[in-house]
C-alpha cells in the first residue's frame, strides 16, 4: 500500500519534472507526515487556542485537533493560572471568554468517537450545574486525568459520575470558598477502582466528621498518591491503602485522631493539623517502607505512636506550640514521636521542638538515642534557654557526622556580645555548661566531622559552642561559620573576633575553619 509520504514525494517529483526551468524549490511538509502521537506531543507545548488554530491548515491538521487528547484550558483562564482574585471575577465574564470555548471543544470531540481525553484541566468560577455538565462530558469521553480548580457561589456536591469512572487515573479538585461535600460513604466506597492519584482541597465534613472507612483497599485498591487539604470538620481519619506511596495531609485544624498504615508508604507530610485545644488527640503511623516524613507546624497531640519506621532516611519535625498548655502528657507524646524516628539518617528540627526539649519539665522525660543519625539540622533562636535542648540532642546523636545550625535572628531578643578579655576573667556560664557535658558527649565529639553555623553573630552563646566543639571534637575536619547581618561599623570588630577564633585550641589537627 502506498503511504501518504511516498505519494506526496511522487507528486513533488512530477511537478519538478514538469517545470524544470524554474528556480523555485518545493519543500516537503515533513512535519505533517509525522505520526499523530508525536504531533500531539509537540502540540501539547502550545497554548490550547494556538493548537485550535492549526485546524485551518489542512484536513490532516483538522483531524489532529479533533483527536488531540490533552486539553489544558488553564492557558485561556482570564484570571491567570491561579484563582487568587476569583471573587472579583464575574461568573458571566468567564462564560464569555472561556466556557463557551470549552463547551465547543468538548462538543466537537463528541462527534469523534475515537477521541478519548487523556488530560483535562480547567480553572473556572461557575455554577454547579455547569461544572457537573463539563465533568459528565469528560467522563463519557474516558478522561484519564482530570485537574479542576473551581469556585462556585454555594456549596456543591462531588459529582457522582467521577466516582464510577473506569478510565480515571488522576483526579485533582481544588475548590475555593465555600467548598464542596462528599457523597455518602456507601457511594464513595463503591467507586474509584482505577484511581492512582487523588488530590482534594476544601472539603466540608461537618455532618460526617470521620473518614474511617473510605481510604481503604476496598475503596482505593490502586491509589498511590493522596493529598487532602483543608478538610473542615474532619475529626478522625484512617488511611490504610495498601498501594499508597505518598500521602500529604494539611490544614485540618479540627483533627483529633489520625491513623496511617501502609506497607508501601514512602513519603508522609502532615502540616498544620490537629486541634490545639484537645486533650484527647492522637496520631499513629505504621509504615515499614517510609523514607521521608515531614511533620511541620502541627499541634502537639496527647499521644503519638510512630511504629515500624525501620526504613526511615529523612525526617523534618516542627510543632505549633501553645506554651501555656504543654502538659506532661504532651511532653511524653513528643518524646514518643521522636523515639519513632530513631532509625532516621537525616533529621531537621524547627525552633519549637528545641524549646520543648529545653523546658524544665522535660528532664523527667527520656529521649531515645538516634543511633543511625548522620546529619542533624537545628533551626533555633539559640537563646540561653535553648542550650539544654540542643545538648540533649547532641547526647542522643552518638554517631553524628554533620551538624547544621540555622540561627534565627530575632531582633526582640537581646544578645550578649562576646568580649574575650571579660569572658576569660569571668569564665562564662555558657562555657562552664558545655564543659560539664564533655563526658556525656564523648561519642558525639569523637564522630562529628562537619559543623555549619548559619546566621553566626559572634555572640557569647555561639562562640562558647564553637570553642567547645573545637576543643573537644577529635574527628572534626571542617567548621563553616556563615555570618548573619553585617554592619560596616562592626567589620573591624568582626575581623578581630575571627582572628581570635582561629587561635582557639583544637583537638583535631585536621580541623579547618572557614568564614562566609
Amino acid at each position: 500500500m502506498e503511504t501518504r509520504s511516498s505519494k506526496r514525494k511522487k507528486l513533488l517529483n512530477a511537478e519538478n519534472e514538469a517545470q524544470p526551468s524554474t528556480d523555485l524549490t518545493v519543500v516537503a511538509d515533513w512535519i505533517s507526515d509525522l505520526p499523530d502521537a508525536i504531533l500531539h506531543h509537540i502540540l501539547f507545548l502550545l497554548p490550547i487556542k494556538s493548537i485550535a488554530q492549526t485546524s485551518v491548515l489542512s484536513k490532516r491538521w483538522r483531524h489532529l485537533w479533533s483527536s488531540f487528547p490533552d486539553l489544558d484550558f488553564t492557558t485561556i483562564n482570564p484570571f491567570g493560572n491561579s484563582l487568587t482574585n476569583l471573587d472579583s471575577i464575574s461568573h458571566k465574564s468567564f462564560h464569555s471568554n472561556g466556557m463557551d470555548f470549552i463547551n465547543r471543544v468538548l462538543s466537537l470531540r463528541n462527534k469523534n468517537k475515537n477521541s478519548d481525553i487523556r488530560i483535562l484541566r480547567f480553572r473556572a468560577h461557575l455554577s454547579f450545574s455547569c461544572l457537573n455538565g463539563l465533568i459528565r462530558r469528560a467522563v463519557r469521553q474516558n478522561v484519564q486525568e482530570l485537574d479542576v480548580q473551581v469556585a462556585t457561589d454555594d456549596y456543591f456536591n462531588l459529582p457522582r459520575c467521577i466516582i464510577m469512572s473506569d478510565s480515571l487515573r488522576v483526579f485533582k479538585l481544588k475548590s475555593h470558598y465555600p467548598g464542596f461535600r462528599l457523597p455518602p460513604s456507601s457511594i464513595m466506597t463503591g467507586g474509584f477502582r482505577s484511581l492512582h492519584t487523588l488530590s482534594l482541597s476544601l472539603i466540608i465534613l461537618y455532618n460526617q466528621p470521620s473518614l474511617l472507612d473510605l481510604f481503604t483497599d476496598s475503596s482505593f485498591p490502586l491509589l498511590k498518591k493522596l493529598n487532602l487539604d483543608a478538610c473542615f470538620g474532619l475529626e478522625n481519619l484512617d488511611v490504610s491503602c495498601r498501594a499508597l506511596q505518598d500521602f500529604t495531609l494539611e490544614n485540618c485544624f479540627q483533627l483529633h485522631g489520625l491513623d496511617i498504615s501502609g506497607a508501601k508508604l514512602e513519603r508522609l507530610r502532615v502540616a498544620s493539623c490537629f486541634d490545639a485545644y484537645s486533650d484527647k488527640s492522637w496520631v499513629k503511623v505504621n509504615a515499614p517502607s517510609l523514607r521521608i516524613i515531614i511533620w511541620e507546624y502541627n499541634s502537639i497531640t496527647e499521644n503519638s505512636f510512630l511504629e515500624n519506621l525501620s526504613s526511615l532516611h529523612e525526617a523534618s519535625i516542627g510543632f505549633f506550640v501553645l506554651h501555656e498548655d504543654i502538659s506532661a502528657a504532651k511532653l511524653w507524646s513528643v518524646s514518643s514521636l521522636l523515639a519513632g524516628l530513631s532509625h532516621a539518617h537525616c533529621l531537621a528540627l524547627e525552633s519549637q521542638s528545641i524549646e520543648i526539649l529545653s523546658s524544665n519539665n522535660y528532664f523527667a522525660v527520656p529521649l531515645s538515642p538516634f543511633n543511625s543519625l548522620k546529619s542533624l539540622e537545628l533551626n533555633t533562636g539559640f537563646n540561653k534557654s535553648d542550650i539544654p535542648g540542643i545538648a540533649c540532642l547532641f547526647r542522643s546523636s552518638p554517631g553524628l557526622h554533620t551538624l547544621t545550625l540555622r540561627i534565627i535572628n530575632d531582633y526582640k531578643i537581646e544578645r550578649k556580645q562576646w568580649n574575650r578579655d571579660l569572658w576569660e576573667m569571668s569564665n562564662s556560664e555558657e562555657e562552664q555548661y558545655w564543659e560539664s557535658q564533655t563526658r556525656a558527649l564523648k561519642s558525639f565529639l569523637h564522630h562529628l566531622k562537619v559543623v555549619k553555623i548559619h546566621g553566626f553573630l559572634e555572640c557569647e552563646n555561639e562562640i562558647s559552642l564553637v570553642k567547645f566543639l573545637l576543643k573537644h571534637g577529635r574527628a572534626l575536619q571542617e567548621m563553616t561559620l556563615c555570618s548573619g547581618h553585617c554592619n560596616s561599623r562592626d567589620s573591624l570588630r568582626r575581623q578581630k573576633i575571627r582572628s581570635q577564633i582561629m587561635g582557639f585550641s583544637r583537638a583535631s589537627s585536621n580541623a579547618k575553619i572557614a568564614f562566609h
